[in-house]
């Protein structure tokens, strides 16, 4: 039996945190452990997520996805708190549910590269499934991702199905995304489509360009030989990064029947519309789409700055000011942070 990690990164979004825990202590896959990176939430997550695992705290999910009538899990459960250092060199404990306090907001590279270092220290895990917060996992979808990856020994990361969590019969991605480079942005794959629906698994396979970041299941090979996720993004296009350096050397697998219901957004405002969308999530989806092309496809810079320029005159069409002058500043200076951006409005 293959021994998998569960790998989830919280930051001040405690209540979604225990929901997706919820659902994955419902998994029918017996071999797992959980792992919660806090990227130094300031709302008391860690106190929560301790006192949920020692059976004091009762969650129950917005939406009845997986049960009519849901009940909290059975607890307690084993718990181990680390610091960063620490959980980097392994631990101390098999403890069924891990919570490392990263010390500050990481950004989603760093702050899950540190729960990866934690489990590659461990040296007992066959895969690593790096999930995102604000989302519920269908009891099987472990379970099918463990039997996919055995399908394909070639593959380094493998996707879920990914549906919306509000609207639990449209597709949010099958598996993985489609990346145009000469415009520098994503779509994925059976987004807003009917679900279900037949899906060609192997059609899909050789479409992606990536893998969500949502369902990430990755193996300790991947990890060693490619590297764990650039760190530079701090928030976007990892995943895509990922994909691009392990090229030719690991392909790209797709498991259907491994659903992930995702709350889309759910901790830091991710949203297609320039109104909906936070500011931050705005500011590094742009960033990083002059970045990536920087460092990848530098041909295609004279595109892919037109289209920022167009986001500028779209965020000015709707009225969001703000975010068309960090838009405007990110032309001339990609390597802006967000505070920088920010403390300048």
């Amino acid at each position: 039996m293959s021994r998998v990690y569960i790998l989830l990164l919280n930051w001040n979004n405690w209540e979604d945190t225990l929901e997706c825990l919820e659902s994955l202590l419902r998994l029918d896959y017996p071999d797992y452990r959980l792992v919660v990176c806090d990227n130094g939430s300031s709302d008391q997550s860690v106190e929560h997520l301790v006192a949920w695992a020692r059976g004091f705290l009762d969650v129950l999910p917005e939406k009845r996805i997986l049960s009519p009538t849901p009940a909290p899990a059975a607890k307690p459960l084993s718990v181990a708190v680390y610091d960063r250092i620490a959980a980097e060199q392994g631990g101390e404990v098999d403890a069924q549910l891990v919570i490392i306090r990263n010390g500050a907001n990481l950004g989603f590279a760093a702050g899950n590269n540190v729960g990866l270092r934690y489990v590659l220290a461990r040296g007992d895990a066959d895969f690593i499934w790096v999930l995102n917060n604000d989302t519920m996992a269908d009891p099987a979808a472990l379970r099918t991702l463990v039997a996919r990856m055995a399908q394909r020994p070639d593959a380094g990361i493998c996707g879920s199905t990914i549906l919306n969590y509000w609207r639990p019969g449209q597709i949010d991605g099958l598996g993985g995304a489609l990346y145009f480079r000469w415009l520098g942005l994503a779509w994925h794959l059976g987004r807003g489509r009917a679900w279900p629906r037949y899906c060609n698994t192997e059609a899909i396979q050789r479409r992606m360009d990536y893998v969500i970041g949502a369902s990430m299941f990755v193996t300790p090979r991947f990890l060693r030989e490619i590297g764990l996720m650039e760190e530079g993004y701090f928030l976007f296009y990892e995943e895509l990064d990922w994909a691009v350096r392990c090229r030719g050397r690991f392909a790209l697998a797709y498991a259907p029947e491994s659903i992930v219901y995702h709350k889309v957004g759910g901790t830091i405002g991710t949203a297609s519309h320039p109104v909906r969308k936070s500011r931050l999530a705005d500011f590094y989806t742009l960033r990083n789409r002059l970045r990536f092309t920087r460092r990848y496809c530098p041909w295609a810079l004279p595109t892919v700055y037109l289209g920022v320029l167009v986001a500028v005159i779209v965020r000015l069409l709707f009225g969001e000011w703000r975010k068309a002058v960090t838009a405007w500043r990110l032309l001339s200076r990609p390597h802006l942070s967000f505070e920088e951006c920010a403390g300048d409005q």
